[in-house]
């Protein structure tokens, strides 16, 4: 009879958290190995596909977060590899650091309030490029996004869809960080090698859904939704429950496993119309500088050796055309061609 109560009050809570799947769903996980291997693996869901091409950017670029006068303007300290969506927004990406910024979709997301006004103006097109561009750790990256010397807006897409999102922070060594915006005021979270992010609600409430799960046990039962919740869940037991690895390629099929298991099925109808499908994942190796990439409609997954570009200043902005194209398979270093960079979606 208490077997039973405890199931019964496990499936209601799922029942509960898993009632309203979001039409914009991502999930990201972290892998730490062995020999200071770690992996930052995400996947890209969304309700239509998003064409996303890979580019590689040196150092000593200078760059301005917004077309509106004031802009955050910058130059690059350090190279980069970016996941550009649409040819005009940075998705995510990783630098010569071994730094990776990811971003997620995060409804109920405000950016602005009244103090944020006057600001200098930065455009989500441009945000993870910045972090990326700037610093070489989390420590840095929290530092300066503390300063809140910067008004954030971003362009609508898809129909005018609102960019509502929230980031996931893992430098080489692990530190980690999830930034979230609460009506103009910004929320990081820190510690070390947070393994898991999903969507909304927020991370700490997150948390909270992740614990009561975790007093469960996750060999007992698992929620086994598409919804941002119990992916969270799910993944968070993956991670903590597979072998050690410091091999690059092993590590790589370990969280390509995980994420597959968080991934929503191409073409997904069941529950809202416009549920998300899992256009895409990419995978981050800190250690090695490697950025694989997989879309779902491709034959093959392929990776960028970043450690085998040209990021010295001066260098030739690089571009892997993956949206017009199902050939790459490995490394793709030799299908990089020389490019304009992209123009921003301010």
């Amino acid at each position: 009879m208490k077997l039973s109560r405890f199931l019964l009050g496990a499936a209601a809570a799922a029942a509960l958290w898993s009632a309203a799947p979001e039409a914009g769903a991502c999930s990201r996980v972290l892998y730490v190995g062995n020999d200071s291997l770690r992996i930052v693996g995400r996947s890209l869901d969304w309700k239509n596909p998003i064409p996303t091409n890979l580019y590689v950017y040196p150092a000593g670029m200078a760059k301005k977060g917004h077309s509106l006068p004031g802009a955050v303007e910058w130059t690059s300290r350090y190279g980069a590899i970016y996941a550009v969506g649409y040819d005009g927004g940075v998705t995510e990406g990783m630098n010569e650091k071994g730094l990776v910024v990811n971003g997620l979709f995060c409804k109920g997301t405000v950016y602005d309030n009244a103090s944020t006004d006057g600001r200098p103006p930065m455009s989500l097109a441009m945000f993870p490029a910045w972090m990326l561009d700037m610093c070489a750790t989390t420590p840095e990256v929290v530092a300066m996004l503390e300063r809140q010397d910067f008004n954030i807006s971003g362009a609508t897409f898809d129909g005018g869809t609102v960019t509502a999102l929230h980031w996931a922070i893992t430098d080489r060594e692990g530190r980690s960080a999830v930034v979230e915006f609460d009506h103009g005021n910004i929320r990081i979270y820190q510690g070390q090698d947070i393994p898991m992010l999903t969507n909304d609600p927020t991370f700490p409430e997150m948390e909270a859904i992740n614990k009561y799960w975790l007093n469960i046990g996750g060999t007992h039962m698992l929620p086994g939704t598409v919804s941002s919740p119990d992916r969270f869940v799910r993944g968070y037991f993956f991670d903590q429950h597979v072998e050690k690895t410091g091999e690059a390629d092993l590590g790589f099929s370990i969280v390509r496993s995980i994420l597959a298991n968080l991934s929503v099925p191409y073409t997904y109808t069941a529950g809202e119309a416009n549920l998300s499908a899992t256009q895409w994942r990419g995978y981050s190796n800190l250690r090695d500088l490697r950025y694989y990439f997989d879309v779902v409609t491709n034959d093959g997954v392929f990776y960028i050796d970043l450690s085998k570009c040209d990021l010295r200043k001066g260098a030739p902005v690089l571009k892997l055309d993956v949206a017009h194209s199902r050939d790459y398979v490995g490394e793709a270093n030799r299908h990089l061609f020389k490019t304009v960079p992209f123009t921003p979606m301010y």
